[in-house]
């Protein structure tokens, strides 16, 4: 019996089953709280946190706690202890709880009880409410009076509580400081409690005097008590107080170096390292050249390794950083010494052919930072110094696939990529090693190589067709297993084939890559390989891949993905035909293009489900399919000059209409209708990109540069046709400046200036409109297509997630209902919203506030038509709110003043950190119904009855007369 009410209990509760809306879900939880069972109890209890998951909104967020407080204050220690977890793991919900004060006191009524245990509990949880109550004197006064009790438990709870007070209260810290330097200095304490104790003082950052009376106090605790446990805390605790508080944190870096030199603890020079680090890290523009000098001294003496490898990973962090410049800046009135001659880099130079891995890492990230930070001319041996090192490294760890050697392994290929960027003529000899390398490396360590081979040839084309015949028969003996790690290197491998031929695969290659894809490799890796094709864009290599991949999958919805993706290929594989000069071909690969491309779109739509609606990459197809159709109508108005000339008496229409363009004839109105379409589809690229907040930066470029082919076909036929006086070149000029991190940016940048100077040359030259400006035009548009289309990483990936869900109040019951206003009140909408994460939150970008913007229609009038001000007759509204703990809520007051129902939409946008606004959504609507106020109602109705007889009066007279 008990089994069977056991198990109806957790089918009634469980979520993954059905979805149950918040309310049943938290009556199914409280059933349970109110069960006469322990065990069915906490299983309630802890599945709170659960429900606050998915339901992240305050009116249910506020029943659940008060309900936990109930159970907190009349259930068991062991039910206060699963609360006191649930609290502790919902900690960012908490502010949500809106009868703070109700909350409290349940809770607060155990701290009176007479079992120690409880108080500890109690205590507990009073600190980690610490956010939401920070001020509360009865809290105060309970965690002091707890910290003098003979009990442990109650003693170390309060300890807890004291730091998490001292956190969130200035009141508090200034109070309770006193206190705790008694307790450490008093002889009475015992020595684990003040260890305990030691780091309260971390938070005592307030305000300076706070922090230098906490300083004072830790200085006398690291000479009073020197046993290494002691020092250890009292020193940790001095550092995360400076590194708080920001003024000290010069002399604490010069404490901790002192500490390093003199004292021979090991324990204690560790210690001193980590903390050390820590403020490399977090203020490393705070670190003086004496500082890092003598650091490199106390690295060059040490005969342990372990301490050299921590001293070293301190100067590799700040060799990335400002702090570097420091120390090679040349002082006022002092010779400076040259880079080669300093002790960090003979440190670096001697750590570089270590025999412990580690040490040697960090010598070369030492070299390479200060190669591509220091802009000297006399560099030249230091970067010898930096590659050989580098090489030394790459031949040691690619023999070796243990884990230690694998990490090794990757900061050196980080550091290669970093040395090939910041010293490009360094970047042939790096390639060259590295396909040396290639063939005699374990598998592991050939993934990693060829990931920084492609991420080398992607920014810098370095990767040439001589290097391919290499890569080649590496791909060809890469091995006949089919092992994960196999797999990986045969995507891997064809990734950096890809990169290095990215004009076009000939046909020898594509049938080894097929061959060996046939012998050894599952579904998932071809996949993957063709994908990576589709990016670099080798379509007609992509479209073959997808084409095997179509009966090999479950799900239609995949089915018709894969089906797509070929379709895609094939459209753009026709636009490789493109010939310039050769204007009819052109239309007819275009049209052949969209033919296909219309085909994939159909598949793509199939391919949806409500929960992945492929918005993006429905949007994208659709603008690529809309560029096309634009291109091929322009082509169309260029060839309309050959076939259909202007007119004998156009020069006179023109002079009569005062437009010099009408002599032309009619291609004057198609240029202005076409380059009109350009701008439209412009900013429908940029509606995109501001829609993509979760897009990674290549796929943003991608679509930027789409954006930027747009406004270059309209500037050009503005500049060559429409406007030539008054086209300006100065706002495109810099486009070519800037530096591209893709082979196709790169390409895509080469045409944007071509045209340009094209442009530029038959502007103002030639009259419009003469063969030259439309072959212009129409050889502009063939180079631009003539670069294959690059599918970046979003189209296929979304490695962030970000959504936002919004809750208004008052909301009807039913969602077609209106809520009924009067229309001389005001109607208060609250807005709340909570921001959700997958599982990598905050990859690419962060919301910094949420734009909130409302706004009402009138959609259907009853009653009189009154004279209403304008100001009354719309709502327009907009604010900006700081999400907190991904929650945030603000109010809108709205005027209804006309009669009738009204639509109200509340749209949401976000900021990232860099001020940039996006169009993420969501958009969500209501509807309000305006009704007249009971008072207003009774006057109209009392001076309709008061003109009703007059009416009848003047009736009856009326009959009287007749």
């Amino acid at each position: 019996m008990a089994s069977n009410s056991t198990k109806s209990f957790l089918a009634d509760a469980g979520y993954g089953e059905q979805e149950l809306d918040a309310n049943s879900a938290l009556m199914e939880l409280d059933k349970g709280l109110r069960s006469g069972k322990l065990g069915e109890q906490c299983e309630a209890v802890v599945r709170f946190p659960r429900l606050f998951q998915k339901y992240p909104f305050p009116i249910l967020i506020n029943s659940a706690f008060l309900k936990l407080a109930d159970v907190f204050r009349v259930g068991n220690n062991f039910l206060r202890l699963c609360v006191l977890k649930v609290t502790q793991q919902s900690e960012k919900h908490l502010e949500k709880i809106l009868n703070v004060d109700e909350f409290v006191k349940r809770i607060f009524s155990v701290i009176h009880s007479n079992d120690p245990v409880a108080r500890a509990i109690t205590l507990r949880m009073l600190g980690s409410l610490a956010s939401i109550i920070p001020e509360r004197k009865n809290a105060h006064h309970s965690i002091r009076q707890s910290l003098d009790s003979h009990d442990n438990v109650e003693v170390e709870a309060a300890v807890f509580a004291a730091a998490n007070f001292s956190a969130q209260s200035k009141d508090f810290a200034v109070g309770i400081c006193n206190k705790i330097s008694e307790m450490i200095q008093g002889l009475a304490t015992p020595v684990d409690l003040k260890l305990k104790l030691i780091p309260i003082l971390q938070h005592m950052h307030h305000d300076a005097i706070l922090a230098s009376s906490a300083r004072q106090l830790l200085q006398q605790l690291v000479t009073s008590y020197p046993s290494t446990k002691m020092v250890i805390v009292s020193l940790h605790t001095f550092t995360l107080l400076a590194a708080s508080s920001l003024v000290d944190t010069p002399k604490q870096i010069q404490l901790l170096l002192q500490y390093l030199k003199n004292d021979p603890r090991k324990a204690v020079k560790r210690l001193a390292i980590q903390d050390l680090k820590l403020l490399a890290n977090k203020t490393p523009h705070t670190w003086s050249k004496e500082n890092i000098q003598a650091l490199c001294e106390c690295a060059l003496q040490t005969p342990y390794d372990s301490l050299k490898l921590g001293m070293l990973s301190v100067l590799s962090t700040l060799s990335g950083t400002i702090a570097i410049k420091h120390y090679f800046s040349i002082v006022p009135g002092n010779v400076s010494s040259s880079p080669r001659s300093s002790d960090l880099v003979k440190l670096a130079q001697e750590c570089c052919y270590h025999n412990n891995r580690g040490i040697a890492a960090h010598g070369v990230r030492v070299l390479t930072n200060i190669t591509v930070s220091c802009q000297e001319k006399d560099l030249l041996a230091l970067e010898q110094d930096a590659v050989f090192g580098l090489e030394s490294l790459l031949v040691l760890c690619s023999q070796d696939d243990s884990p230690g050697a694998q990490a090794t392994l990757k900061i050196a290929l980080n550091c290669m990529v970093k040395l090939a960027k910041g010293r490009p003529h360094l970047s042939q000899t790096v390639v060259e090693t590295l396909l040396t390398q290639l063939h005699s490396a374990q598998d592991a360590a050939r993934i990693l190589m060829c990931h920084c081979l492609a991420a080398i040839a992607m920014q810098l084309p370095v990767l040439g067709d001589g290097m391919l015949g290499d890569l080649m028969e590496l791909y060809k003996v890469i091995g006949r297993s089919a092992t994960d790690k196999q797999q990986e290197l045969l995507v891997s491998l064809a990734t950096v084939i890809f990169v290095a031929s990215q004009k076009a695969l000939s046909v020898e290659v594509k049938a080894v890559i097929k061959q060996q894809l046939e012998s050894v490799s599952n579904g998932w890796t071809v996949y993957r390989i063709a994908r990576q094709a589709s990016r670099m864009g080798n379509h007609d290599m992509a479209k073959e891949l997808y084409q095997s991949l179509l009966t090999q999958v479950a799900s239609e919805h995949f089915y018709f993905w894969l089906n797509s993706l070929k379709e895609f290929s094939h459209a753009e594989q026709c636009l490789t035909g493109l010939q310039e000069e050769n204007y009819s071909s052109a239309l007819s690969c275009i049209a052949e293009s969209l033919k296909f491309y219309h085909k994939g779109i159909a598949s793509l739509t199939a391919a949806s489900t409500p929960l992945n609606p492929l918005s993006f990459q429905c949007e994208f197809v659709k603008l690529r399919i809309d560029l096309l159709q634009a291109f091929s109508q322009l082509i169309c108005t260029c060839n309309s000059l050959k076939t259909s000339p202007p007119p004998a008496i156009a020069t006179t229409i023109a002079m009569t209409l005062g437009n010099d363009l009408q002599r032309c004839g009619r291609i004057s109105n198609q240029m202005k209708q076409s380059m009109e379409e350009f701008r439209s589809l412009a900013s429908r690229y940029g509606d995109l990109y501001q829609a993509s907040f979760d897009a990674d930066s290549a796929t943003l470029r991608n679509v930027e540069l789409q954006q930027q082919s747009c406004l270059l076909i309209s500037h050009a036929i503005e500049a060559l046709i429409l406007d030539p006086e008054s086209a300006s070149f100065q706002e495109y000029g810099s486009t070519g400046t800037a530096h591209a991190d893709s082979e196709y940016e790169r390409r895509m940048m080469s045409v944007y200036n071509h045209v340009l100077e094209e442009v530029e040359s038959l502007n103002r030259k030639y009259t419009p409109v003469s063969y030259m400006h439309t072959a212009c035009l129409c050889n502009a548009i063939i180079a631009l297509l003539k670069v294959p289309l690059s599918f970046q990483r979003y189209f296929f990936q979304k490695l962030q997630s970000t959504s936002i869900k919004l809750a208004l109040s008052p909301s009807p019951r039913n969602p077609a209902e209106p809520i009924a206003v009067q229309n001389n009140q005001q109607l208060a909408l609250k807005v709340e919203g909570v921001v959700q994460h997958g599982s990598k939150p905050g990859l690419f970008r962060k919301i910094q506030s949420v734009c909130l913007n409302v706004s009402s229609t009138l959609q259907s009038k009853s009653g009189q038509d009154y004279k209403i001000p304008i100001d009354n007759m719309t709502n327009e509204m907009e604010q900006r709110v700081e999400p907190h703990n991904d929650y945030f809520s603000t109010q809108f007051l709205l005027n209804f003043a006309i009669l009738g129902t009204h639509n109200i939409t509340v749209e949401s946008s976000v900021k990232d950190a860099n001020g940039i606004v996006w169009k993420t959504g969501p958009r969500t609507t209501i509807f309000v119904k305006s009704l007249e106020d009971p008072y207003s109602q009774q006057i109209r109705l009392q001076q309709q009855q008061a003109q009703q007889p007059l009416q009848q009066q003047q009736q009856r007279n009326a009959y009287t007369r007749f």
